[in-house]
Order: structure tokens, then sequence, then C-alpha cells
């Protein structure tokens, strides 16, 4: 069964073995409004936790994607790139952004659960 975590950039992973699913949570979503372009890194891209891997663009805004932990990028979700809207519509479901490979899974244990998230936005 997977586990979702969030970071303090309002981005969530939802893991399952040693693979994860990357994406903006629903507020940073609305915190950015509209979305007008994404760009994502590529398949085989390896990062380290930290590591700037894509940027959103709003009418608002843009905002970095950080890399929530070390891993290589499996797959990127090219459907954003080409209609980056969609990502206001579901960005907590079918507006992900990467799929991944773990590296270390131990960086899990830093980031937070449900409730932490749920606190830290109010």
């Amino acid at each position: 069964m997977p586990t979702t975590y969030y970071t303090d950039d309002h981005e969530w992973i939802e893991v399952e073995d040693d693979t994860a699913t990357i994406g903006i949570t629903k507020h940073a979503a609305e915190q950015l409004g509209e979305v007008v372009f994404i760009e994502l890194q590529p398949e085989g891209e390896t990062f380290v936790k930290g590591d700037e891997i894509g940027v959103v663009e709003s009418v608002k805004a843009a905002s970095d994607i950080f890399a929530p932990v070390t891993g290589e990028i499996l797959e990127a979700n090219a459907a954003l790139v080409e209609t980056p809207a969609e990502l206001n519509e579901d960005p907590e479901g079918n507006s992900w952004l990467y799929k991944i490979k773990l590296s270390d899974p131990g960086e899990l244990s830093e980031l937070l659960d449900a409730e932490g998230y749920a606190a830290l936005i109010g």
C-alpha cells in the first residue's frame, strides 16, 4: 500500500516499494493560481535531495520544484507540459510531475506526514 509524504515546499511524494510519484499539493496549486507553463527534467536524469528538478509558472508567479528525495526520473508527466492548466484540476492525483526510483529511502523519514503538513499550512 502506498504511503504519502509532504515537504515544506508544498510537494507530495507517494511511495510504493522503491518507486515514488512526486507532485505539488492542492495548497500549492491554489496559491499559484492558473498554471501556464511547466518545465520538467527528462527521464533518466538523476538528482539529489534539494536539487531543482522543474519549474511551474502561473499567471501570478514562477515556482521552482525541488527534489524531496534523491533518485532517478523514471517518467515525467509529458501531458502536463502540453496542458499545464491540468495541474490546477487534480494536483494530488493525475497531475503528478514525476515517477522516480528512490536512491535513499531513509530520506523519507525527514518528510512530513499528512497531519504534519496540515499543521504547516494551518
